[in-house]
């Protein structure tokens, strides 16, 4: 499988230039702020949402001084729901650092996240960025959508395949079509082109929500994502839902009441496992991810011959095949 920094390549001068902007885009006059800031930068991950961005923009029109902005646009609001994800989460850790609440706690960590937020607004209309920034504002309303409804149906564990498609387009897959569409209007784009960009990034979001959805099945994944941790916060998954689809209704009754009350039981989660993987759940899952990232791979073949055409072909089978 091609490496991260060989897909990178084409676009890496442009990437480097971006990294510069954003640290500036981050800073702030209050010493507090400033320090909390220079952490959250210090510690990004692989930057793939302004690969995205860049390799998107190259395929369309070209990088131009609007692309920048948009990748910045989408790391502040994307930074932004993060921080707050964590306080909601109550999660201490993020990539294997502290989060910005276990060092500084919930408070000042939701102000943390508004002042991103707001910075990222603030950009976008300094340099009249509107249509950018109706793009991502989309993106973050369907993430918030995307987390509510996965809430709301965890609590009786009904979700229909159809329900869990619907979940993982808003929650994970609209940032990355945002990304995309950001990408192709920051070039240039018309809508059309624009509007086909997205549908590209939102196919490889799913795509890569239901590989990240299969490692909670693999006791020997490396991706740091603790083994059926989904099932533990009772998440219905797809390879979940189409056991519950393949089974009876005292074999529901029974998948039911594990997840909902035995979900901290290992001889009982990995009774369930074992279920999923013997009716088919996992194949089925896997079949369903490379048929979107099949679909996302036919609107790519649309666009000319080009190494950045290349390079976002070998992203799509990157998200796919990772193993963390």
């Amino acid at each position: 499988m091609t490496s991260l920094e060989e897909i990178q390549a084409p676009v890496h001068e442009h990437i480097v230039v971006f990294e510069k902007r954003f640290r500036t885009a981050m800073k702030s006059s209050v010493p507090l702020l400033d320090k909390i800031t220079h952490y959250i930068v210090k510690r990004k991950g692989k930057q793939m949402r302004p690969l995205f961005v860049f390799l998107s923009a190259s395929i369309c029109g070209g990088i131009k001084e609007p692309t920048y902005r948009a990748a910045s646009l989408i790391e502040l609001l994307h930074t932004a729901t993060l921080v707050h994800d964590d306080v909601v989460d109550d999660s201490n850790l993020r990539r294997g650092f502290f989060s910005i609440n276990a060092l500084w706690k919930n408070k000042i960590a939701v102000l943390v996240g508004d002042y991103l937020l707001s910075r990222g607004l603030l950009f976008s209309l300094e340099n009249d960025d509107f249509e950018l920034l109706k793009i991502v504002s989309n993106a973050v309303r369907e993430m918030s959508e995307g987390e509510l409804l996965q809430i709301e149906k965890a609590r009786k564990l009904d979700i229909r395949e159809e329900i869990y498609f619907e979940i993982i387009r808003k929650k994970t897959a609209s940032l990355i079509a945002s990304c995309c569409a950001c990408g192709a209007s920051s070039s240039g784009s018309d809508a059309e082109t624009t509007e086909k960009m997205r549908l590209f990034g939102e196919y490889i979001g799913i795509a890569f929500q239901l590989k990240d959805d299969l490692f909670d099945y693999d006791s020997a994944n490396n991706s740091g994502k603790p083994h059926a941790l989904d099932i533990k916060e009772q998440k219905m998954t797809l390879p979940l839902i189409f056991l519950l689809n393949q089974s009876t209704v005292m074999e529901k009754r029974w998948i039911v009441n594990t997840v909902k009350n035995h979900s901290t039981d290992p001889k009982r989660i990995a009774l369930l496992i074992e279920k999923v993987v013997q009716k088919g759940g996992i194949t089925y899952s896997k079949e369903k991810m490379l048929e979107y990232r099949q679909k996302a791979i036919d609107i790519l073949n649309t666009f000319p011959e080009s190494k950045y055409r290349t390079s976002l072909e070998q992203l799509v089978i990157f998200t796919t095949e990772r193993n963390k």
